[in-house]
């Protein structure tokens, strides 16, 4: 009996173990915007923020295949690709754990990269559980991105031939990311053939105003959605690019994007069917400007 009660609690021990490494808290801290937690469960390793409601991953690395592409909204930014094979300069807001600065550097090694976060305590987590790092090409700016587009606009216009946004505060978008007057000094930045992609959602009350004011700004976009991925990513690109130029640009990315796990092909094919769709959002909602912009009212909701 004595021998059974022992079998038994080694089986508890071993069980018991195996459940807190399965879901271990590496670090966790109180930054001055939200609270920041690194969690491992096996060979992953999550990114969370907490602002009001509850913790939500934000980046995501598999410690075994670091090139992979954990999230759908990271490997459906590499269509970007399919518009801009090649930039030079690329322009990314919002760092999470670094894993697109990272990518884009693996795959361009002589672009040049600005990543804009505003939170310090942000990068220093990227740098040290994500393998995130800054080079003299892989620069980052921590500052506020509306200041810091405002700034540069004025200084260094239209250089970014690639812009990518990707800031999120736990809950959503920071309000003042997302008016026309924000995405005016954006444009300002970009080259004539740059490719803007903007990762938001398809489950909003946003959604229409959202799209209208992206319209308002760039004219129409590529409203290019997954069925299993409640993310959305907003796409515009530089010129009309038919099916057939589509195919041929992801055949000719399949063996590169392979170790990050992007099925570019497939991306193509959902983008051709995307380009023909009518707008799904009301195009008469109001535009979200400095003046109008209930993004934290409406998430509140």
């Amino acid at each position: 009996m004595t021998r059974v009660l022992a079998n038994l609690c080694a089986v508890a021990c071993l069980f018991t173990s195996s459940i807190a490494a399965a879901d271990r808290i590496l670090h966790r801290e109180n930054s001055l915007y939200s609270q920041i937690v690194v969690k491992q469960d096996g060979s992953i390793i999550c990114l969370q923020f907490d602002v009001r409601r509850n913790l939500r991953n934000q980046s995501c690395i598999n410690t075994r295949r670091p090139n992979e592409m954990v999230f759908s909204y990271t490997k459906m930014t590499m269509t970007t690709l399919l518009f801009t094979p090649n930039p030079r300069r690329i322009l990314i807001v919002g760092l999470g754990g670094g894993t697109l600065p990272m990518a884009y550097t693996k795959l361009f090694p002589k672009a040049r990269i600005d990543s804009i976060e505003v939170d310090p305590a942000v990068v220093k987590v990227a740098e040290e559980f994500f393998q995130y790092r800054t080079t003299e090409r892989v620069r980052t700016h921590i500052q506020d991105a509306r200041v810091w587009v405002k700034r540069a606009a004025l200084v260094e216009p239209g250089i970014y031939d690639l812009v990518v946004l990707d800031a999120f505060n736990g809950e959503y978008i920071p309000e003042h990311l997302m008016t026309q007057e924000f995405f005016s000094d954006l444009k300002t930045l970009m080259t004539p053939d740059a490719t803007l992609a903007a990762n938001t959602f398809t489950i909003s009350d946003l959604y229409d105003s959202e799209s209208v004011t992206y319209e308002s700004v760039f004219g129409s976009f590529i409203n290019f959605r997954l069925p299993e991925s409640a993310n959305r990513m907003i796409i515009v690109p530089p010129a009309d690019v038919s099916s057939d130029r589509l195919e041929e640009r992801a055949s000719a990315l399949t063996t590169t994007l392979k170790p990050f796990r992007v099925p570019i092909e497939k991306y193509a094919r959902l983008i051709a069917i995307a380009k023909k769709k009518k707008p799904d959002w009301n195009q008469n909602a109001r535009v979200l400007t400095d003046q109008y912009s209930p993004a934290n009212l409406l998430q509140a909701r």
